[in-house]
């Protein structure tokens, strides 16, 4: 039995956070407390599986836009990510409530996992919803195409595991069943690099396929070298092309964003992912992307002066991969 009491405080987390290769500046919590009907939840900031319990008591949020709205005026300018959502959320509320009050902030929102009662009516541009899903997990598709019927582009990230998710068989199935569901992207998100995450993963991945749980360990912990999973990513990349899916979820534009700003930090992070194995110019381009969110400005005027370089901090190459996505996503 799930038990809900009420808060009265929003539970708002910011700082530098990352999802499924995008960047995000600041994360709601409508719930809290990992209860649910499965046994594992895979959070994709954390990139770890999180053990849950049948039985408990979950924490409900606010359930007045508001005052979600004013906690997140705080911290630093960029995308929110709010969820994950609950099964209560038709009587409790609060999913939607930090859904609209992140709207009227200005932000650009990410909803993670949503019910089909937590989506907003009018979403327009400012939403993308992300779904988890990993074999194993007892998840409907009602709520992506709720979303979808809304207008909000929808799909899947998933945990990358070598020897579980990242095998050929795995990925080709995950990668039909999102194309059959009408999911317009697909993301791998790589574990966590420590022992726990591991550990877990192994639990997650043996209660999926008790069959193979022997040889999950091995696999686990001391397979997947960097150009197998490499190998398994471009595998993975064929099949999405193939289906006409996405490798990374589209970034949605703030009420107070200039489009062009979103469009540009948009081009920078996904850029960032291409150059996941440079470690230091993936961080100068998510670096940059941040420096665009944190503008304050509408910097498309400015790129067609084309005095873009004599502002942007991050030398001449990026300035020109931002000036080109300014001027592309300008109206």
């Amino acid at each position: 039995m799930i038990l809900f009491e009420r808060s009265a405080a929003p539970a708002v987390r910011s700082g530098e956070f990352e999802v499924a290769s995008r960047r995000i500046a600041a994360r709601a919590f409508p719930y809290a407390g990992e209860v649910g009907p499965s046994r594992f939840r895979f959070d994709p900031v954390e990139r770890r599986f999180l053990s849950r319990a049948a039985d408990g008591t979950v924490l409900a949020g606010p359930h007045e836009a508001g005052v979600w709205r004013t906690a997140l005026l705080r911290g630093p300018s960029g995308p929110v990510l709010v969820g994950p959502c609950s099964t209560g959320e038709e009587i409790h509320g609060a999913y939607l409530a930090a859904a609209e009050g992140a709207r009227s902030s200005g932000r650009a929102v990410y909803l993670l996992d949503p019910e089909p009662s937590g989506l907003p009516e009018k979403p327009g541009a400012v939403f993308t919803a992300l779904f988890v899903r990993f074999p194993g997990l007892e998840a409907s598709n009602s709520a992506l195409e709720a979303a979808l019927a809304r207008g909000i582009p929808s799909g899947w990230i998933f945990p990358f595991v070598p020897g579980w998710t990242a095998e050929p068989d795995a990925a080709e199935d995950l990668v039909a069943s999102a194309a059959a569901v009408g999911a317009s992207f697909l993301a791998p998100l790589p574990l966590a690099d420590d022992g726990q995450s591991r550990r877990l993963a192994v639990e997650a991945a043996s209660a999926a396929a008790p069959e193979r749980a022997e040889g999950f360990f091995e696999r686990v912990h001391h397979g997947g070298s960097p150009a197998e999973l490499r190998q398994a990513r471009n595998r993975l990349r064929e099949a999405c092309a193939r289906e006409g899916l996405d490798p990374v979820p589209p970034r949605p534009v703030g009420l107070h964003e200039p489009a062009a700003n979103a469009a540009a930090a948009a081009r920078l992070e996904e850029k960032a992912q291409q150059s996941s194995e440079n470690e230091h110019r993936a961080a100068l381009l998510h670096a940059a992307a941040r420096w665009i969110d944190e503008s304050g400005r509408d910097l498309a005027p400015i790129a067609r002066e084309g005095n873009l370089p004599k502002v942007f901090p991050f030398g001449a190459e990026l300035a020109r991969e931002a000036e080109e996505a300014l001027l592309i996503g300008a109206p």
